[in-house]
């Protein structure tokens, strides 16, 4: 109750609770504590994408994998003796106990593999210049050193600039592609799930925001979506509103979806042994051959060192046939990703449904690495098929060597939706509670621009969408690609603005082609959307007040409060006075609905806030 009442005061007179507190964030990191290693096989080969488990006291403590270069790491453990195990298809599994590792130190391990049943003589030590610790209990095969080494996670996420504040005497209109991916939030719930912070470039703002439900209007007037807007004082920043935009796709009856015609398309290779991989993988699309109907069909492609089909298009009546498909898969090999993809393709078009959801799930970690894998021959490949008809979905799965930039710019490319799958949870939020809107387009090409009124507004600052900004002119460019939106989806953006002083002399602006604004307007906003199988945009536009409620609604609360949350983790530059007891103070206000996910959100931001200080 005490947290409810700070987040009524700080709506009411927000300067009073932000002045007195202020967030440490430039504490020096603490060292960290190491087992590393190396695997090679009989020929002094690196091992890629082997299964290496650690344990403590005889009980698994964590699981990783090599990388490229045959290389692993736990990284941050506690000082301590461990078991280190590696196992992989075709070699015999290694172990090595009592590896005694003390804190700030990093030990590291190297396994030559022999295949099942060879017996090896080779034994070899990694030597650093300065090694802090020597040990005698070497085995056969195998041999330990230590030393202060840092390791670099294999995983992968595309660089973000964080939008700036935009003066609107030199700029009065912001454009964007919709985005309702979520992948980042189950990313980031993995990383504080481990008790660390994700990286910074790992922390995508609109997809925290877009990751929860908010009771926004339903579409009306044969409309495919319809748009909400609410201002308020913004919670971390005193000088500034936030605005909030929210746009809700309409909802379909799954007995009413068009037949659909999917197609698996799984990586099966050596990466993908894991438990949180492939055999989370097999659960997660069993769940969904289980939602779909008589008049769907499922098709089972999967790659590894080269590409095969395994079922070819069945009727979804025959689950038992479609799921022992599924179940039967295994892992091993190199990733050809790019023959995987285009099989799939061929697949998908030969069983093609006219006027139906022609779609490719692509479940994998991102590994590309045989056949087409560079970024622009795959992107090439999939723009070019969406033509088709056929879109893709990306499904992303397991640690260590995530792909996540290279996910993303497939889902995009291919007109779908881009997921990360970190436990079996939320395969059932995908595939369960929201499958409409994870397989089902109602529009594509998505944009949305705004027009500040320069004389209401000074500036204003888009929060995350980043990689989604488009110049001015791209808003009637019919030609240029957007996101898109599925059944049910909802799409949230928020952004800080800066209001004119009351009194302030009204400043003159150019009024372009591109700014239909009104006078007393706080802002005008327009969207352009296409059918799913259509080529010209249709447009929606509307105004915007600036009346400030007495209280914000519970989606505003919460939509705030989770961009807040983005801003911490990610050691904002703007992040100004955000602190966590605004989020907490806020998350009072709200009930907890299972389906909501707040109470685990709950969580998140108290284990983050142990990680921050």
């Amino acid at each position: 109750m005490k947290n409810s009442l700070i987040l009524l005061v700080f709506y009411l007179a927000s300067a009073q609770v932000n002045a007195q507190i202020e967030i440490l964030m430039d504490k020096p990191a603490a060292c960290q504590t190491i087992i590393s290693g190396n695997l090679y096989d009989s020929d002094s080969t690196a091992v890629l994408f082997a299964n290496v488990a650690l344990y403590r006291n005889g009980i698994l403590s964590t699981v990783t994998e090599s990388d490229f270069d045959g290389k692993f790491s736990f990284f941050d453990i506690e000082e301590g003796t461990y078991d280190v195990e590696v196992s992989f298809l075709g070699l015999a599994t290694q172990k090595i106990s009592e590896i005694k590792v003390k804190k700030c130190e990093t030990v590291s391990v190297s396994f030559f593999m022999a295949e099942e049943g060879v017996l090896m003589d080779v034994i070899e030590v990694v030597e650093y210049k300065v090694p802090l610790v020597s040990f005698d209990n070497t085995t056969q095969g195998i041999s330990i050193t230590s030393n202060n080494y840092n390791s670099v996670s294999n995983e992968s996420y595309d660089k973000i600039e964080e939008n700036p504040n935009t003066s609107t005497e030199q700029k009065n209109v912001s454009t964007f592609s919709v985005d309702v991916d979520r992948a980042s939030y189950s990313n980031v719930r993995r990383f504080l799930n481990r008790e660390e912070l994700p990286p910074a470039d790992a922390v995508r703002i609109e997809e925290l925001i877009n990751y929860f439900h908010y009771d926004y209007s339903t579409p009306n007037d044969g409309k495919p979506f319809s748009f909400n807007t609410e201002l308020s004082a913004c919670p971390w920043d005193i000088k500034k509103k936030l605005l909030r935009i929210g746009l809700q796709g309409k909802q379909i009856e799954t007995k009413d979806l068009p037949p659909t015609n999917l197609v698996f398309l799984i990586d099966v290779s050596g990466s993908m042994q894991s438990e949180n991989k492939l055999p989370l993988v097999k659960k997660s699309l069993n769940l969904l051959v289980d939602q779909m109907r008589q008049e769907d069909k499922i098709a089972l492609v999967v790659y590894a060192g080269a590409a095969g089909l395994v079922l070819p298009s069945t009727n979804a009546s025959e689950k038992t046939k479609i799921k022992s498909a599924i179940d039967a898969l295994e892992s091993g090999g190199s990733t050809a990703g790019g023959a995987g993809i285009k099989l799939a393709y061929n697949v998908a078009r030969e069983s093609f449904i006219e006027e139906g959801n022609n779609r490719i799930v692509l479940a994998t970690d991102g590994d590309f690495n045989v056949g087409a894998s560079s970024d622009s021959d795959m992107l090439a490949l999939i723009e070019k098929e969406r033509a088709s008809g056929v879109f893709i979905s990306v499904l992303g799965f397991g640690m260590g060597n995530y792909k996540d930039s290279k996910m993303q710019k497939i889902a995009d490319a291919g007109n779908g939706n881009h997921s990360y799958v970190d436990n079996i949870n939320e395969a059932k939020k995908l595939f369960v509670n929201e499958f409409g809107g994870t397989l089902f387009t109602i529009a594509k090409d998505v944009k949305i621009q705004i027009h500040f009124n320069p004389n209401k507004v000074s500036d204003y600052r888009l929060i995350g969408y980043e990689n989604r900004i488009l110049n001015t002119e791209d808003f009637e460019d019919d030609k240029k690609d957007a996101g898109d939106i599925g059944a049910g989806h909802s799409v949230t953006a928020l952004y800080e603005i800066t209001l004119n002083e009351k009194n302030k002399v009204k400043r003159k602006y150019k009024k372009s082609v591109y700014s239909p604004l009104k006078k007393g307007e706080l802002a005008y906003i327009q969207f352009r959307y296409k059918a799913p199988d259509g080529d010209e945009s249709k447009l929606i536009k509307s105004s915007i007040n600036n009346t400030v409620p007495f209280m914000p609604s519970k989606d505003h609360i919460l939509a705030s409060a989770v961009a807040e949350f983005g801003l911490l983790i990610r050691d904002s530059k703007y992040k100004k006075q955000a602190n966590f007891e605004n989020i907490y103070a806020s998350l009072d206000w709200l009930s907890f609905d299972e389906n909501d996910y707040i109470e685990e959100f709950y969580d998140l931001v108290e284990t983050a806030e142990t990680l921050v200080k």
